[in-house]
């Protein structure tokens, strides 16, 4: 039996991640210029190779921690892109995650090999390989989970407004929703609570600001909540 394994083909494994960002108004893509394409306008995504110690997940912390900095996030396993020809140096087969960031949190990465940078997600440079598919890709989960679960809360900072919240959600889905029935359906949700404090430098009045609840967010998941207006034209 063990005869078998020396006869099968290697392959590399891959971990790319698709970084979502949003500044406020924009949903932002975290792409990486590494130096070794042959084309100076192709860019990709944040990707690694799998260690034979370590988990899929385990590497696909390490590699993002590796190149950005960045740990203790919203990461998620994706899809697997495995065409044979998907890379035309070696073998590999590319296993996906996505990751949600506050993107006015942090800055261009840059190390003595590569250069990253955010880009709006509708207005980006040409990507490596299969990578437009697995950002497409990433893009349909998010609104998917976006719909009827809190996730997109991570794009945003800890205290926000509606008027900020709204944004969030219209750059997610690529819609306008109105503001009234916005507002009515994310507070009847139970997932926001609150606060003593109001937006500063925006206008006279103030917005008051608001936290995810995250005692409520378990039992918005359970109901399958439409809380974004109009969702079955959306998904």
């Amino acid at each position: 039996m063990l005869d078998q394994y020396g006869k099968q083909t290697k392959c590399l494994v891959a971990l790319d991640s698709i970084i979502f960002g949003f500044d406020g108004s924009k949903l932002k893509l975290l792409l990486v210029k590494r130096g070794i394409e042959e084309s100076k306008n192709i860019w990709s995504l944040m990707g690694g190779w799998l260690q034979p110690n370590e988990s899929l997940d385990e590497a696909a912390i390490r590699v993002l921690k590796d190149l950005t900095g960045l740990e203790n996030i919203y990461l998620e396993q994706l899809s697997v892109f495995g065409r044979p020809d998907r890379d035309p140096i070696e073998r590999t087969v590319s296993v996906t995650y996505f990751a949600l960031i506050n993107s006015t949190d942090y800055e261009n990465f840059d190390s003595g090999s590569y250069h990253a940078e955010w880009f709006d997600l509708d207005q980006h440079p040409e990507l490596l390989f299969d990578h437009q598919e697995m950002v497409d890709n990433a893009i349909s989960r998010l609104r998917n989970k976006a719909a009827f679960h809190p996730v997109g809360f991570e794009l945003l900072p800890s205290k926000f407004t509606i008027p900020q919240l709204q944004k969030l959600y219209e750059a997610i889905f690529d819609t306008e929703f109105d503001k009234r029935n916005f507002s009515r359906r994310i507070l009847a949700s139970g997932l926001l609570t609150k606060l003593d404090e109001k937006q500063k430098g925006f206008s006279k009045k103030g917005a008051f600001l608001y936290e995810l609840n995250s005692q409520n967010t378990v039992k918005a998941a359970s109901s399958n909540l439409y809380f974004v207006p109009s969702i079955d034209r959306i998904v």
